[in-house]
């Protein structure tokens, strides 16, 4: 898949500045905390830098579609590293007002490029082939899953070294770079963004079903977002309750390890199913995973179950993807995309919040319980319509084309 032409140099650059994502939020949280000397401070800026950033991802990702990837990333990018820059400029030393840390996260978060869902639309012109383009979403998952894990190492090695503004200022250049290398790509110039002729509709059926299969997506990505949201709270109250806190890294990177580990191989598979009926599956596993996480007697049968989660969490969202690819025509690919994205991170964080609120009151067991419900439900509910679809002689194909 990478010997396509033009699609190391296009991910490489997609990937350098992706690779601010997992910097830039630690190191945002660090800045704000050492320059206000507040917790609260720095977990309001960071409240509302994600709140911003995720609830106008669809936004920016429609302004892609409309401009091009060559008109429209340049300035976002530039005008998110330009803030990057200033709050790290504004936190270098301590005494910052926090109001003023704040509007500038919420502006920075506003202007958040899509380089992920932009990529993800590249790799639909750059692969045509389906089975290429699986292995594509598979890859470009995991990259993407280990950037949240590498970047806080670096933002450790950073912190040891200089201030934790230092790790924002890094997180612009390696945005700008990578927006910059990305636009200069021969794909990006090659990719066009088809709009139906005129005079000539897309055909209702097609394109109604595929609204429904992207809606299904959208859903069981944010019940998924949930369950991983609500994990990570509990892994830390599972390990205090074995008085071993510590160990709430290792649990983590079991997911992640899982999380690699699933995606490689679900991209290295050549499946006969449709896309949409392989969703609620693992979505499913991913939920019963974790309800036998919640009984798990001893840490390491912990470290286990979720290694085994993990396994589903890559071709969750691999799957999801390629629905959304499937689901809309070419003039839309990077705002369907951004929908789940956004629905993830939005499931994420609203999965912490719930659970945060019931991990003092209720069972630790319950509450793994519950936090797979959501899995659990949304893959039964939309497996069940996509069954009644095709009973019913009315399923749209795999790739809805016409859409």
């Amino acid at each position: 898949m990478l010997r396509t032409p033009h699609a190391a140099r296009t991910f490489g650059a997609a990937l350098l500045g992706r690779l601010s994502y997992g910097i830039v939020p630690l190191s945002l949280l660090l800045s704000v905390k050492d320059a206000t000397g507040s917790y609260a401070a720095a977990g309001g800026a960071m409240a509302v830098f994600g709140a911003a950033s995720v609830v106008l991802s669809p936004a920016r990702a429609a302004l892609i579609d409309r401009h091009g990837p060559r008109r429209a990333l340049p300035p976002m990018a530039g005008l998110y590293a330009a803030l990057l820059a200033v709050i790290a400029l504004v936190a270098w030393r301590p005494g910052a007002p926090p109001l003023v840390l704040g509007a500038l996260a919420v502006a920075a978060g506003a202007c958040t490029p899509p380089l992920g869902p932009v990529m993800r639309t590249l790799w639909s012109s750059l692969v045509p082939d389906r089975e290429l383009l699986q292995r594509a979403y598979s890859l470009d998952g995991v990259a993407e899953e280990l950037f949240y894990v590498t970047g806080p190492l670096l933002v450790g090695i950073v912190v040891t070294v200089t201030v934790p503004a230092a790790g924002v200022l890094a997180g612009a250049v390696l945005v700008f770079a990578g927006a910059a290398a990305l636009v200069s790509s021969p794909a990006v110039s090659r990719a066009r963004m088809v709009e139906p002729p005129a005079g000539e509709p897309a055909a209702p059926g097609p394109r109604l079903h595929g609204i429904v299969a992207l809606r299904h997506a959208v859903v069981v990505t944010a019940a998924v977002g949930l369950c991983l949201g609500a994990l990570d709270l509990l892994v830390v109250a599972f390990t205090e309750q074995l008085q071993r806190p510590a160990a709430v890294s290792w649990v983590l990177a079991a997911l992640s390890a899982g999380s690699a580990v699933g995606g490689l191989a679900y991209g290295a598979v050549r499946w006969r199913s449709a896309s949409r009926v392989r969703l609620p599956v693992v979505a499913a596993a991913l939920g019963a995973a974790l309800m036998v996480a919640g009984v798990s007697p001893h840490l390491y049968v912990l470290v286990a179950v979720v290694a085994v989660a993990g396994l589903f969490v890559a071709p969750a969202l691999t799957t999801a993807y390629l629905i959304a690819d499937e689901s809309v025509d070419a003039a839309r690919r990077t705002q369907a995309g951004a929908w789940v994205n956004t629905a993830f991170n939005a499931g994420s964080s609203g999965g912490t919040a719930v659970v945060g609120l019931l991990v003092d009151r209720l069972p630790l067991a319950l509450c793994f319980a519950l936090a797979a419900a959501p899995a659990l439900v949304c893959a039964a509910v939309v497996g069940a319509g996509a069954r009644g679809r095709r009973a019913a002689g009315t399923g749209a194909p795999d790739a809805v084309s016409g859409a």
